[in-house]
This record gives structure tokens, C-alpha cells and sequence, in this order.
């Protein structure tokens, strides 16, 4: 797997803006090139992924809220096993993905993990369509074996819907 490789001990007092940077950029790279499984060693093992829909709160709970995407680790992994193959018919063939970061800051710190936002526009191009998704991204991450590793990811669209893209069937 594709990991970042650090010089010193690394943990959340120690992880600096552009340690948190280089992380996120290499998860986008992951994603873009459809490296999957290893997206998902980022992941802690009890990680989870939120695509909330776009007329709920930031913060709401997928418990009681309608979310695109509510994903335990169990769940995300099969997500990826289906979007591996080619019977994902959404994704087969697959999107071309370009993944932009940019505005990441370290929002939060505490002994165990680091609580970070980003904003993100992730370009889909697909049967001659180029859709645009834009966002904020918000992490909560932590260092496993001297590693980022992400507990929660939320993608928090910033359009009033998924009109006209109407579906999210790759990883934002």
C-alpha cells in the first residue's frame, strides 16, 4: 500500500497541517486511480463513512437522518469489494475522478486524535458528462502505529442536491 512515510514519531500532538495535508492528498490520489482496498487500509477498524444528504445538518446522526452514505467499516468494505468489480454496473466502466483539496485545517486535537476540515470539488466524468461535486470534508483521525488513519469521514455536499449529477455511486 501507498503510505507516507515520516522521519519521527508521529502522534496527534506531533502531526503538523502539512502532515495532515499529505495524508489527505494521498487518500485523494488513492481514490482517483481507483486504488480501493488500499483507500480502505486508511481507515481505522472501526472507521466510518457519511455522505449526508444535502437538507440536514453537518453534525446530524445517520441514526435519525436520511444520509447518501452511512457506512460502518464492515459496510465500506463491501462498497469497495462491489465497486471492484465489474458487475458494479454504476461504476462499470468506471468514472474518471479528479479529487481537489484545498483549505485543510486542524480544527481539533486532543490525546487521541486530530479533528481536521478541508474543502473538496471532486470532478466525475462519465459517458461524456463531467459532473462537479463540491464540499467540505470533515476527519476525525487518528495515529495507528505511528500512521493517519481515519475514524470518521464526512463529505458534506454544498449543492441544494444531486441535481443533476442525481447519484453518488463513487467515493467522494
Amino acid at each position: 500500500m501507498n503510505t507516507m512515510e515520516l522521519n519521527r514519531p508521529l502522534t496527534p500532538a506531533t502531526v503538523s497541517r502539512s502532515d495532515v495535508e499529505e495524508f489527505l492528498f494521498l487518500e485523494a490520489d488513492l481514490i482517483d486511480t481507483w486504488q480501493l482496498p488500499a483507500w480502505l487500509e486508511l481507515f481505522t477498524e472501526d472507521g466510518v463513512y457519511y455522505v449526508p444528504s444535502t437538507d440536514v445538518d453537518a453534525d446530524a446522526s445517520p441514526d435519525n437522518n436520511l444520509f447518501y452514505v452511512a457506512d460502518d467499516h464492515f459496510r465500506l468494505g463491501e462498497r469497495v469489494k462491489r465497486l471492484m468489480k465489474r458487475t458494479a454496473h454504476a461504476e462499470f466502466p468506471r468514472s474518471r475522478l479528479r479529487h481537489l483539496v484545498s483549505n485543510v485545517r486542524v480544527t481539533g486535537r486532543s490525546e487521541d486524535e486530530l479533528r481536521v476540515s478541508c474543502a473538496f470539488i471532486t470532478y466525475r466524468s462519465k459517458d461524456g458528462i463531467t459532473d462537479s461535486y463540491v464540499g467540505t470534508g470533515l476527519y476525525r483521525l487518528a495515529v495507528r502505529d505511528g500512521q493517519l488513519r481515519i475514524k470518521e469521514k464526512r463529505s458534506i455536499l454544498s449543492s441544494d442536491g444531486l441535481r443533476p449529477q442525481g447519484r453518488v455511486s463513487f467515493i467522494l
